[in-house]
């Protein structure tokens, strides 16, 4: 006989909520986790407040080889569903820009909650043991389809694995690839991981921005099929800020991005402040909308100096155009150190979007971060490691 109903792998918010599920479906559930203690990223989580969902969450907030497959998990368990155990649990929170929701109080609160959840297996006649400082030796499955999962102090068996230890990104947190070489033991498929919600260096000529480190200005930044209005941060080393994490997750090497300054200002604007104000210059208008420092660089670039009177239309013209389209050709990223979340993962097309199962092997899953699935910034992803550890936990 096995030793449990289910063994998972990770105690981050996937695999809490995962545990916490399946326990209170009368499972016994064993939680393996490496750390000295279960959820230290929810901890670190915005600001150690920890941006737990997005009110907006739906599919079109993600990324992924396929498109469709996160719709099932989040249609099933939605940001609303999240909020009614939140309050249930008397956890103030509050809205922030954009649909996010933040605690009061301390992200401490949520890793409380869902460990509270999975002590109430025992109510439904479940239980969820929740190990910590576990290094997972070995994997392995049995010919009766059984896992057996060895740490540095025992043996643990299963008919159910469930994959939930995340991705590389933020590795001085214990962030590794385990997730995709236990995938691949398993002969499944992997989506090329890289960094995601990550800020994005510069190069070239285009050092000269990094002068203007710790300067920030609202834009709508554009890579890819993504467009998102707003913060840009200049940094030492390149661009970063609300705006630039999340483009970064559609950037692809070697393309530019593009940041639109001054996104409210309508087209023509230029040439009209020229016949309104002819005496004004492009300096003093930038400065009246922007940071100092970064109005005099943008000036400097495009080489428009004097009054706006004496300034062609042509010159004008290209200016503004270019304000509305400044073109950043990033040389790289700052990797998983700096990457909030990662991109890839365990390939969609070989789970049950319903059940978060492996369609060819028997009694496994993978779930949250591990998988092909990358929410935007502002509790997308939180909501994904919700609603996939809940399809899991139904399933398991």
């Amino acid at each position: 006989m096995s030793d449990f109903d289910a063994i998972i792998l990770g105690g981050g918010a996937a695999g809490l909520m995962c545990a916490a599920i399946a326990g209170q479906r009368g499972r016994r559930v064993l939680l393996l986790e490496k750390a000295e203690k279960p959820g230290k990223k929810i901890l670190i989580s915005g600001g150690g407040r920890c941006n737990f969902t997005n009110i907006g969450a739906g599919p079109e907030n993600y990324l992924s080889a396929n498109p469709h497959f996160a719709k099932s998990a989040l249609a099933r368990y939605t940001a609303r569903d999240f909020l009614d155990l939140v309050e249930k649990h008397g956890i103030a929170w509050h809205e922030k820009t954009l649909g996010q929701l933040f605690c009061n109080g301390s992200a401490r609160q949520i890793v409380e909650m869902l460990l509270a959840e999975c002590d109430a297996a025992v109510d439904s006649g479940g239980d969820v043991s929740v190990r910590c400082e576990q290094e997972v030796r070995a994997v392995s499955r049995g010919e009766d389809g059984t896992f057996t999962v060895t740490t540095q102090d025992s043996a643990f068996t299963a008919p159910a694995l469930v994959i939930a230890t995340g991705g590389p990104s933020i590795p001085k947190m214990g962030a590794s690839d385990f997730a995709y070489r236990i995938a691949r033991q398993f002969g499944l498929k992997i989506v090329e991981p890289r960094p995601a919600l990550v800020p994005l260096t510069l190069g070239g000529d285009e050092v000269l921005f990094r002068e203007l480190s710790g300067v920030a200005t609202e834009t709508v930044t554009t890579a890819g099929k993504g467009s998102f209005r707003e913060a840009s941060l200049f940094t030492h080393r390149g661009l970063s800020g609300p705006a630039i994490l999340q483009a970064s997750s559609y950037w692809q090497a070697g393309e530019p991005i593009s940041v639109t300054f001054l996104p409210d200002r309508p087209a023509g604007w230029l040439l009209e402040a020229k016949r309104e104000t002819p005496r004004a210059t492009l300096r003093g208008l930038l400065r009246e909308a922007m940071p100092q420092r970064l109005a005099d660089v943008l000036t400097e670039q495009l080489g428009v100096h004097g009054d706006l009177g004496n300034a062609p239309d042509k010159a004008l013209r290209a200016a503004e155009e270019k304000l509305a389209n400044w073109r950043f050709h990033p040389n790289g990223t700052e990797g998983y150190a700096k990457a909030e979340v990662t991109a890839g993962g365990i390939s969609t097309a070989e789970l049950s979007s319903r059940t978060m199962k492996a369609k060819r092997v028997p009694g496994l899953y993978a779930i949250g971060e591990a998988v092909d699935v990358t929410g935007w910034l502002g509790g997308y992803n939180f909501q994904w490691a919700w609603a996939s550890g809940v399809a899991a936990g139904e399933a398991l």
